[in-house]
């Protein structure tokens, strides 16, 4: 390969948007205290459960009378179960704009088929129109389309008087922007995204109005038993205090319990949400001055501030045919892969082929901004 390396390499090369980089200062030393070879439903086992609900409804602001849980299958898990548990007495408007969002469609139309259902998509890089949600129906979307780069706005689209129930995949979103909890009755995230813990479990928030639809609709369908919430037609509450319907894997939990002391530590939300921001803007910055490069989406006041999904723009990049383009970012990725600098950054397979960067808490600013000039490095060596 030809030209100057830059000068200075990311202290850690972790961009991925999922599992994402662990927290700075990580070690496995703090895995040490894991509660290993002793049952969840010890009085230990559920006490640090208890506390890794207790401890993330206070970081996220969680209104009283709502909900925490922890379930299966991390964020994928959380919402087929809400959408299994609770879909059916209304119909259902849903919002995708990515690859994600495409699967809970696919879930409302193709499996649950929900008489009365509405579609509402948009390309990457683009939203649908929020306005169409209607207040008689149950809305489904993802606050942050981790594959598009595209996040809602805000939630003023969604009915304050709304008679349905709205079910939010908020797992890229979660710690990182404000989750207007009067809005969302039923919040899905993962323990491996914003702040870089373990795969495998999911986070489950239900409002009073979710609750209440728990109690007052049985589904016309056999449920797992990782999906049922309910016992003789009411919330079984013991999920909502650590008894988790499965076993959990308490290695993982005590890496959420980490994640969680270091977030507390630096001062909870406003400053894991000032850290993605800083994140955000030394990225936007290296856009700003690179001429192949650009953000996918188009509209400044929707883009994320997480998953970064950036387009290349180059006009001999643009001129190729699809599967050449791809070829062109495998190289990409293959280049910064192989001088360590950043790992897993092509776009999602299912997204236009592209970069995509993650820049959440778990991120120093330093390393967003050591890698800008390495992506020009590498884009100019790929291309040659």
């Amino acid at each position: 390969m030809t030209g100057k390396h830059p000068a200075v390499r990311p202290a850690r090369p972790f961009f991925s948007s999922g599992p994402c980089a662990k927290r700075p200062g990580w070690t496995t030393q703090v895995l040490d205290t894991a509660l290993l070879g002793r049952s969840h439903r010890s009085g230990p086992g559920k006490a640090k459960l208890k506390s890794a609900i207790d401890r993330t409804k206070k970081l996220l602001g969680i209104p009283d009378g709502y909900r925490v849980g922890i379930v299966p299958a991390s964020d994928t898990g959380a919402v087929e179960m809400a959408m299994w548990s609770m879909l059916g007495p209304k119909p259902v408007d849903c919002f995708a704009w990515e690859s994600f969002g495409e699967d809970w469609i696919t879930d409302t139309i193709k499996q649950l088929k929900i008489e009365g259902s509405r579609v509402f998509k948009a390309p990457y890089g683009e939203l649908p129109d929020l306005k169409q949600a209607a207040r008689d129906h149950d809305v489904v979307f993802t606050w942050n389309g981790t594959t598009s780069g595209v996040r809602v706005p805000d939630a003023d689209w969604i009915a304050s008087d709304r008679d349905g129930i709205t079910i939010c995949d908020a797992t890229s979103a979660a710690f990182a922007m404000d989750l207007p909890w009067d809005k969302l009755d039923v919040t899905t995230f993962s323990w491996q995204k914003v702040l870089g813990g373990e795969a495998a479990h999911g986070m489950l928030v239900l409002s009073p109005r979710a609750v209440a639809r728990l109690e007052s609709y049985t589904p016309p369908r056999p449920l797992p038993k990782i999906f049922r919430m309910t016992k003789g037609g009411k919330l079984n509450e013991a999920i909502f205090q650590g008894e988790t319907i499965n076993t959990p894997s308490m290695l993982a939990l005590e890496d959420y319990l980490d994640a969680l002391s270091w977030a507390e530590g630096i001062g909870g939300l406003k400053a894991l949400q000032a850290r993605v921001a800083a994140n955000f803007a030394a990225l936007w910055a290296w856009v700003e001055n690179s001429d192949w490069i650009d953000f996918l989406a188009e509209d400044a006041s929707y883009r994320s501030h997480t998953s970064v999904c950036l387009k290349i723009v180059d006009p001999d990049f643009v001129k190729l045919d699809e599967d050449a383009r791809y070829d062109a970012v495998k190289k990409l990725a293959s280049v910064l892969e192989a001088e360590t600098v950043a790992f897993d950054v092509a776009g999602h397979r299912n997204a236009p082929p592209g970069l995509r960067i993650w820049c959440g808490a778990t991120v120093e600013t330093s390393e967003i901004e050591a890698l800008g000039p390495w992506l020009d490095w590498a884009w100019q060596q790929a291309k040659g």
